[in-house]
C-alpha cells in the first residue's frame, strides 16, 4: 500500500489525490493536508462570492475528498510552527506539495506602502472570509478607487465595489464585509492597464458582465482604445482577445445611463507613483504608454492623475520558499523534472510538486488537471522504490507502517479531520438561518476551530455515555 500525503487542498491538490485513486497500478491511501481547517483552496478563497457557478467545482471536489480512499486533515502546517518536511516524509512514503502562489508581486513604485494601498488579493481574502485577512474594511472614507491590473481578479474586485450590497445579500459573504459595502461611499471605480485592449488578460464573460450591473455603468473612452494598433481590426487576434476588443467597443459606443456608480476601463497607463494626503493615498499617478510594435509598450513622457482613496493592486502572483524544500527565486517555483523535485539538480526521492508552485502562477482551474496528472504519473513510476525504501529485502513483505495521523498529533498537531470540516459547514448554515440569509462564511481561526472541536467533543461525549 502505498501512502501519500498532498499538502494543499485546492483544486491542483485534489485533483492530484484524484489522479492517484483514479488509477489501477498500486494500492494506495491518500491524506490531503491543509493548514486552514476548511478545504477546497482558492475555490473557497478566491474565487468570487457573486460567481456561484465556479464555486460549485467545490461539490466536484468534494466527491474526492470524500471517497474511502482519502482523507481531509486540516489545520496542518507544513513548515515552521508544524511538521518539518522532511518528517512529514517520515510518516508517508511520498508527499506532493501543491500550495499555490502565497504572495503578490509588487508594483515597485513610490506611494505603494501608504494607507489606502492594498494587494486585490487582500481584498479578496476580507469578502472571503479567509482567516488570515487584514483588511480593515474601512471603505466609507473613499470616493474614487483605483484597481491596477486587468486580468479576472481585477474584474472581480471591480465587480465587487461596484456592485450593490443588496445583490451580495445571496452569497456567502461574511456580514461584516457585506455590511462594509453596503456603507461604501465608493462611486466611481477605475480599473488601469498599461498595456492595450487587444492585451488584456480577463475573460470576455468577465468583462461582458461588468455591464449587467443594477447600478454601475461601463465607461470607456474610444480615443484611448485606438491607441491599439489591432483594435481597428481585431480579425487576425486569438478569439478571447478579439471577444475582448468587441466587448469593449459596445461599451465605447453605449450612450451614458447615469446610474449611481461608475467603471472607468482605462489602457496605456502605467502607474509611477503613488501621492499622499496626511500619509494616505490620495490620486495614483501614471505615464501614459504607447505601443513599442514588439507587442510592449514604451514611456510617452506624458502622464495623468487619477484620485483614488483607495488602491487595490492586481498585477500577479508569485510563490514563496517552503521552509526545508528547495526554491528559484528566478520563477517563484520549487525546482523540478516532471514534478519530481529536485535538490542540487538531482531527484530527491519521494517529493513531488503540482500547481503554481511547480509552473507560476499560469492557467485557469482546469490547468492544474494535466499538470497534476503528469506529477503522479511521475510518482507511479517511481512507485516500487518508494515502498522498498522502508525495507532492505524486496523480497520480504514490508509491514504496513504506522497511521501517520499519529505521527501529525506526536508533532502537536491537531488535525481537522471531515467530520470536523462537516461541523464547520454546519455552523455556517446555522450563522446565515440567524440573519435570514443562506450559509454564511466565519472568518475567524477561533470560531472556525471551536466549530471543528465541538464536533469532536460531542463525538467524545456521546461514546462515553
Amino acid at each position: 500500500m502505498l501512502h501519500v500525503a498532498v499538502v494543499g487542498s485546492g483544486p491542483s491538490g485534489v485533483y492530484c489525490a484524484q489522479s492517484l485513486i483514479q488509477q489501477d497500478r498500486v494500492p494506495v491511501r491518500v491524506d490531503v493536508l491543509d493548514r486552514l481547517p476548511c478545504p477546497y483552496g482558492l475555490v473557497r478563497y478566491g474565487v468570487a462570492p457573486d460567481h456561484e457557478k465556479i464555486k460549485s467545482l467545490q461539490n466536484n471536489l468534494r466527491v474526492v475528498l470524500q471517497d474511502e480512499r482519502v482523507r481531509f486533515l486540516g489545520a496542518v502546517e507544513v513548515g515552521p510552527g508544524g511538521i518539518a518536511p522532511q518528517e512529514l516524509l517520515r510518516l508517508y512514503d511520498a508527499v506532493v506539495y501543491c500550495v499555490g502562489a502565497a504572495t503578490d508581486r509588487q508594483l515597485g513604485v513610490p506611494g505603494e506602502d501608504l494607507r489606502g494601498s492594498w494587494s486585490a488579493t487582500e481584498f479578496v481574502s476580507w469578502y472571503s472570509a479567509h482567516p488570515d485577512a487584514h483588511w480593515n474594511g474601512a471603505l466609507s472614507a473613499a470616493r474614487s478607487a483605483v484597481v491596477i491590473g486587468v486580468g479576472n481578479v481585477a474584474v472581480d474586485v471591480t465587480r465587487i465595489l461596484a456592485r450593490g450590497a443588496d445583490e451580495l445579500t445571496g452569497t456567502d459573504m461574511p456580514g461584516a464585509a457585506l455590511a462594509a459595502l453596503a456603507d461604501s461611499r465608493v462611486r466611481d471605480v477605475h480599473m488601469v492597464g498599461r498595456r492595450g485592449p487587444s492585451q488584456a488578460k480577463f475573460t470576455t464573460k468577465e468583462l461582458r458582465e461588468l455591464g449587467s450591473l443594477a447600478d454601475a455603468e461601463v465607461v470607456v473612452d474610444p480615443a484611448e482604445l485606438a491607441l491599439d494598433p489591432l483594435y481597428a481590426d481585431p480579425s487576425g487576434l486569438p478569439g478571447v482577445n478579439r471577444r475582448n476588443v468587441e466587448a469593449l467597443r459596445a461599451f465605447a459606443e453605449r450612450p451614458a445611463q447615469g446610474r449611481g456608480r461608475r467603471i472607468h476601463l482605462r489602457f496605456f497607463l502605467r502607474p509611477v507613483e503613488l501621492l499622499e494626503e496626511g500619509g494616505t493615498v490620495r490620486a495614483v499617478r501614471f505615464e501614459r504608454t504607447l505601443p513599442d510594435g514588439q507587442g510592449g509598450v514604451t514611456g510617452s513622457g506624458s502622464y495623468e492623475e487619477i484620485e483614488a482613496q483607495l488602491v487595490l493592486r492586481s498585477v500577479g502572483y508569485r510563490g514563496v520558499p517552503l521552509d526545508g524544500l528547495p526554491f528559484d527565486e528566478r520563477t517563484s517555483t520549487v525546482p523540478h523534472a516532471a514534478g519530481r523535485v529536485l535538490r542540487a539538480g538531482e531527484r530527491s526521492p519521494g517529493e513531488y510538486v503540482a500547481g503554481w508552485i511547480k509552473r507560476g502562477p499560469t492557467g485557469v482551474i482546469g490547468t492544474n488537471r494535466p499538470c497534476a496528472k503528469e506529477t503522479v504519473t511521475s510518482l507511479l513510476e517511481d512507485a516500487p522504490g518508494l515502498v522498498r525504501a522502508r525495507g532492505a529485502d524486496d523480497s520480504v513483505q514490508l509491514p504496513e507502517r504506522r497511521d501517520p495521523l499519529e505521527g501529525l498529533r506526536s508533532a502537536g498537531l491537531r488535525p481537522v479531520e471531515w467530520s470536523g470540516w462537516q461541523a464547520i459547514e454546519q455552523a455556517e448554515a446555522a450563522l446565515g438561518a440567524s440573519l435570514g440569509r443562506g450559509p454564511v462564511k466565519i472568518g475567524e481561526w477561533d470560531a472556525l476551530l471551536a466549530a471543528a472541536r465541538a464536533e469532536r467533543a460531542l463525538g467524545n461525549a456521546q461514546a462515553t455515555s
